[in-house]
């Protein structure tokens, strides 16, 4: 027989199907103020439909943006204004990026997706001195304190779908019908790893599942 919180969890899933929204979108401005007052050159690494992609725009010169879909980046393109500075490149994010280097690199739930330190090692290359990373990313929930804060998000989700969408129910944005995939790290082993690999990373877990890595090259 389903328990009362198997069906209190299957009727929020229902809710939150019909009233969805961008939890990567969320972060999109927190992303922009990390970034310094001036850049000329940006990379941003699955970058779907390329939202992110068009803002890093309104103050780079040069935007490349990459993403291993074809028809997402197809997507990308016909919602970008031709006279924005963007490239968008359907390619893998560790082979196919132009051989340049970036003043700003972003990555938005794209990392679990990647072979971990391979591409945070990739992405320290392609940094220019005083560059910065920015990555937003998703964690898999081990400790109590992982689900604390993961139930302290599901009230807030549900009721930012509601805002969001008006109280009506609505069809998931075009950013959100990209292929996912869970997170197999838990924050603990995220930390470690990027420790290794890029010494005074500043991580945080975050609201909405997700976690958030900010790395300026000296």
């Amino acid at each position: 027989m389903t328990t009362l919180p198997h069906r209190f969890l299957h009727a929020l899933e229902r809710f939150n199907a019909a009233h969805p929204w961008d939890h990567n979108a969320h972060y999109h401005r927190w992303i922009m103020r990390q970034l310094p007052g001036g850049f000329r050159t940006a990379l941003d690494v699955g970058s779907g439909t390329g939202d992110l992609a068009r803002l890093l725009a309104t103050r780079a010169t040069a935007v490349d943006a990459v993403d291993s879909d074809p028809a997402i980046v197809v997507r990308a393109r016909e919602l970008t204004s031709p006279d924005a500075p963007v490239t968008f490149i359907a390619a893998d994010a560790l082979t196919g990026v132009p051989a340049a280097s970036y003043d700003v690199i972003t990555c938005v739930a794209v990392l679990h997706h990647l072979p971990f330190t391979d591409a945070l090692a990739h992405f320290r290359r392609r940094l220019t001195p005083g560059g910065t990373l920015v990555v937003v990313g998703l964690w898999r929930a081990r400790t109590p304190g992982d689900h604390l804060l993961g139930a302290a998000a599901l009230p807030l989700n549900a009721a930012t779908g509601w805002i969001r969408n008006k109280g009506r129910t609505a069809p998931p944005p075009a950013s959100m019908t990209a292929p996912v995939r869970p997170a197999t790290m838990s924050f603990s082993e995220i930390v470690r790893e990027t420790r290794r690999v890029l010494p005074g990373a500043r991580l945080r877990r975050r609201l909405f599942w997700r976690y958030t890595l900010v790395w300026r090259r000296d």
